[in-house]
């Protein structure tokens, strides 16, 4: 049986898992409006990884006995910085990802509740992979700036994260 407080946080985080996911669409509709059609692939598929996140908290609460519960999302930002800088929005929403991740740990360390801390070391390090990723690119558009020769190389290269070459 999970234990309520775990419960109850856990069932917080499918709500924060899917605002990520929204986020990531919500980019990718934009960089897809401007044509940037390798950014939207890229983030199209950290749509899909967001909600399959949302779902393994969904489905970790019913598995051990809880109830697993959905809440109203906000609306992601529809206002966004130029597309140079839109990727550090992703970045810093990751940030706050893993700050939560971090406290669902420390919760289950304090709960005992010993299959959370188990099922949590998953999203531990997902989330060192999430930072990493979204940084690297971040990093790579501050570089490039306003050059649109560079963003449009840039926009190819992420273009093929999930393809087979």
């Amino acid at each position: 049986m999970i234990n309520k407080k775990v419960e109850a946080a856990f069932n917080k985080q499918i709500a924060e898992e899917q605002y990520s996911a929204m986020l990531y669409l919500a980019l990718a509709g934009y960089y897809e409006s401007m044509n940037f059609k390798g950014f939207g692939s890229w983030l199209r598929l950290q749509y899909e990884e967001e909600l399959a996140h949302a779902i393994k908290f969904f489905n970790f609460i019913i598995e051990r006995g809880g109830t697993a519960e959905l809440s109203a999302l906000p609306k992601p930002p529809t206002k966004l910085p130029p597309p140079h800088q839109a990727f550090s929005l992703a970045y810093q929403h990751e940030q706050k990802i893993t700050k939560l991740i971090d406290s669902l740990y420390d919760l289950a360390l304090k709960e005992k509740d010993y299959p959370s801390q188990s099922f949590l070391k998953w999203f531990i390090d997902e989330q060192v992979e999430e930072e990493a990723s979204t940084l690297e690119i971040t990093e790579k558009l501050k570089m490039i700036g306003d050059k649109s020769s560079g963003i449009l190389m840039l926009d190819h290269q992420v273009g093929k994260r999930g393809k087979k070459e």
